[in-house]
């Protein structure tokens, strides 16, 4: 996982078929997706529940690129091994599902993967100065994490921005997460981002068995958010 400022495309498969995971991340895969993002739900921390450990093991085959695990749980730490051997390329933890972010970092770190930073709606940026050197990527939330299909909270592009310039020129990818479209992903790329999470809006019209509407949602999100570079 080398590091670059260039646009990624990180479908959600939270919007894919169930039924047929594997598949479908072979399928987004082909057709342009660079990163496949888990969003791990736990009913606690979030009101909805997903997958865990044993799923992300079962797809990790049937990925060939990153696999970017969002933990949307708590506590974290107790599942960061298991994630870790499941095949996470990047485990996120939110800074608000626990009292010892540091340490969350730290053990993620410790297990050989890439740490992520997720960050809601309403935490500012400035909660993420001390942990900087601690992360290769800050998710910011652009909807209130728990569902997908959520309408783009346009307050935090200017999050984005300020993000952008804390971060500065150290090696940290900038995720955004919710509500990304075509009509949004040039706002957060204008303002930093680089890693955009989108579900309903790649899997739009496509399935499985007619996987070319993916590779269009992929490729107009690319190219709006490219633009605006």
């Amino acid at each position: 996982m080398t590091f670059s400022r260039s646009i990624k495309i990180a479908p959600s498969i939270l919007s894919a078929d169930f039924a047929n995971f594997g598949a479908e991340c072979q399928a987004i895969e082909a057709q342009g997706a660079d990163w496949v993002h888990v969003d791990v739900m736990d009913g606690h921390f979030v009101p909805n529940i997903t997958f865990g450990p044993a799923t992300c093991a079962a797809i990790r085959p049937h990925i060939k690129g990153v696999m970017d695990v969002h933990l949307m749980i708590a506590p974290v730490d107790p599942y960061i091994e298991a994630f870790a051997k499941a095949g996470a390329d990047v485990i996120s933890a939110h800074l608000e599902a626990g009292p010892h972010i540091h340490r969350t970092l730290q053990a993620i770190r410790g297990a050989g993967v890439k740490a992520g930073l997720a960050i809601n709606p309403g935490t500012p940026v400035e909660a993420l100065e001390y942990l900087l050197d601690m992360v290769d990527l800050v998710c910011v939330m652009t909807v209130n994490p728990g569902f997908g299909g959520q309408k783009f909270i346009h307050s935090q592009i200017a999050k984005v921005a300020k993000l952008h310039a804390m971060i500065g020129d150290r090696p940290i990818h900038i995720e955004i997460d919710g509500g990304v479209t075509v009509e949004t992903a040039p706002l957060v790329a204008a303002a930093g981002a680089d890693v955009l999470v989108a579900g309903s809006a790649v899997f739009k019209g496509g399935s499985v068995g007619n996987p070319a509407p993916y590779g269009a949602n992929i490729r107009a999100i690319r190219e709006a958010a490219q633009a605006a570079q």
